[in-house]
This record gives structure tokens, C-alpha cells and sequence, in this order.
């Protein structure tokens, strides 16, 4: 069947169904009724021969056929919206858009309330959606346009843009009341290595930047709590002896919310530059464009905002 054999307000359909995952979901995002959702549903079934939703244990899967749908389905509905629309330029006081951003909490503590702060005060219209970060399939993600950037050191693949969001090094928190951290002097190399620490291992990678410094000088460290997010920490160490090293932008945050002391790390640790990594395909799209600028502009009050922390 060819795209003049179907109902294109059926592959609007379709794409709300293939986001939601969810027939009432759809309907009420559709202002339709569950009943005319169902029906819906019913003849994409039969158009393209694949059940599409599926009943899963925690509610409804999509199957292989949808998987591949839904990218490409979403990145021809958008360029077919700006189209009808004569969408040329973007005008972020009226535009209405979804942006869809894969993060690590780390990042998003900082960068997103200067980023939703300028979004309400220039596009009121325009709403984000945090994925998570994942091990493998951010190459593909971002060329079908399922996600429209990804923020991480590095990700390689054809067609992939970058631009660099921010660079940052790295400190360390401690309890206010340590009884072995009064000064900021104290935390030499030596106690440093005889404190019990706090690791974040965001996809649960084993060792980390610190520990393989402190191997190339023949020293280690016992870590005492291994926890996948960066917002957990913060309150276990804040409550306990242990020591936490972290990007010093994020530890400049958690130090203003929590009984927390900033300190310098004690050991020369590589500062690092985090990219916005796009695909070439938007990089004419206005809209795209004037989310990689906002987030850059968000970033650097995240880093000035940072810099004036007191150590």
C-alpha cells in the first residue's frame, strides 16, 4: 500500500499511540473517546499487518514493527507539520514543540531550571521531555529523531554533530561537622585515601576516573556505597562520614540544598567537556537550533552560578 491508500489523520494516530504506549492515553491526547482509540487501533492493525501494541506484564509493549516505526514516523510528521504550517522560521514566543533530551541526572540538576526558567519567559509553548541515558542506542535514537539531542562526553557515528556544552572538573563533599574535615586543608591525599567513600556509577560501570589515578600512584580507596544516581548521594553522605567526589558544577548545587562542605579534590583529576551531540539532518531546523543555543546559554549561567560558590 502506498501513503495515498491511508488516512493521514490515522498516522497522526499512530504516532500518539506508538509515544503513549496507551490506548486511553492516546485518545485523551487526541480528544477522541477509548472507544474510537480502540477502532483506531484496529485498522493500523490491519494496514500494516503487525499487531503493533501488545499487552505486557506492566502494561502495553510495542512490537518490532512498531519499534521501527515510530522514529522515522515521528520525524515525517514533524517536517509534514512545519510544512502545512509554512513554518519557516521559528519564533519561540508562539511556537508549540516538544524537545526531547537524554541526560544524566548530574547534568540535569543544574542545567534544566535555567533552561525551563528561559523557556517559560521565551517559549511558553515549548515543553521538554528527560529520556534516560542508556548504554548503546543513542546513534540511532538521534538520526531517526526520536530524541532530538543527547548530552555526553562523546558518541561517535555517521552524521553526528557536536558542540561543546560545558567543561568542569571536580571536588569533593563532606558532611558540615566532619570530625576529620574542620578546614578545607585537611582533606590532604592521605586521608583522603583513608575515609570510606561514595561512587555514582550512572550505568553501572566498574571503577571510575578516581580510582584509576589513585592506582597509577599505587593508592586506593574503599568505597562503602555504590548507588546508580547522582541525587541519592548527597543525602547519605550528608548523614554520614562518608566522602563523595563529584563534577565540581553539581557539587556547587547540592552543597546550597544540603548540609554539605565543598572541598577541592585532593589528587589531580582531568577536567572534562560535556557536548550537545545532535544529527547533521537538523541542523538547519530553526527550532533545533535554538534549543542547542539555549542550552549552551543555560549552561554557562550553570557554570557562572558554580564559579561563585564558596569552597
Amino acid at each position: 500500500m502506498g501513503l495515498s491508500e491511508i488516512n493521514l489523520n490515522l498516522l497522526h494516530a499512530l504516532g500518539v499511540l506508538l509515544e503513549e504506549a496507551n490506548v486511553t492515553r492516546a485518545a485523551a491526547r487526541l480528544g477522541v473517546t477509548q472507544s474510537a482509540m480502540s477502532h483506531t487501533l484496529r485498522q493500523l492493525r490491519a494496514h500494516f499487518d503487525d499487531r503493533l501494541l501488545v499487552r505486557g506484564p506492566r502494561g502495553m509493549l510495542l512490537t518490532p514493527r512498531a519499534e521501527q516505526l515510530r522514529g522515522p514516523l515521528r520525524r515525517g510528521l514533524g517536517e509534514l507539520e512545519r510544512v502545512v504550517s509554512g513554518e519557516v522560521s521559528w519564533d519561540p514566543a508562539t511556537a508549540s514543540r516538544t524537545f526531547r533530551l537524554v541526560l544524566g541526572d548530574n547534568v540535569s540538576v543544574r542545567l534544566l531550571p535555567p533552561l525551563i526558567e528561559r523557556l517559560r519567559r521565551e517559549a511558553p509553548r515549548v515543553d521538554v521531555d528527560v529520556r534516560p541515558l542508556e548504554l548503546r542506542g543513542g546513534e540511532a535514537r538521534l538520526e531517526s529523531g526520536e530524541v532530538d539531542v543527547l548530552v555526553a562526553l562523546r558518541v561517535g557515528g555517521p552524521g553526528l554533530r557536536q558542540r561543546a556544552l560545558l567543561t568542569d572538573g571536580f571536588s569533593c563533599l563532606a558532611r558540615v561537622g566532619h570530625p576529620e574535615l574542620a578546614r578545607a586543608e585537611d582533606l590532604t591525599l592521605d586521608r583522603y585515601c583513608a575515609l570510606d567513600h561514595v561512587l555514582i556509577s550512572p550505568l553501572g560501570e566498574d571503577g571510575s576516573i578516581v580510582d584509576t589515578k589513585l592506582g597509577l600512584s599505587g593508592r586506593q580507596r574503599r568505597v562503602a556505597l555504590r548507588v546508580p544516581h547522582f541525587l541519592v548521594a548527597p543525602m547519605v553522605v550528608a548523614r554520614s562520614d562518608l566522602l563523595l567526589t563529584a563534577p565540581t558544577i553539581l557539587a556547587a548545587e547540592l552543597a546550597a540544598h544540603y548540609p554539605l562542605q565543598l572541598l577541592p579534590a585532593p589528587l589531580e583529576l582531568e577536567r572534562f567537556t560535556l557536548q550537545i551531540i545532535w544529527h547533521e539532518r537538523f541542523d538547519d531546523d530553526p527550532g533545533h537550533r535554538w534549543l542547542r543555543d539555549s542550552l549552551v546559554s543555560s549552561a554557562q549561567e550553570a557554570s557562572a552560578t558554580s564559579e561563585a560558590a564558596p569552597a
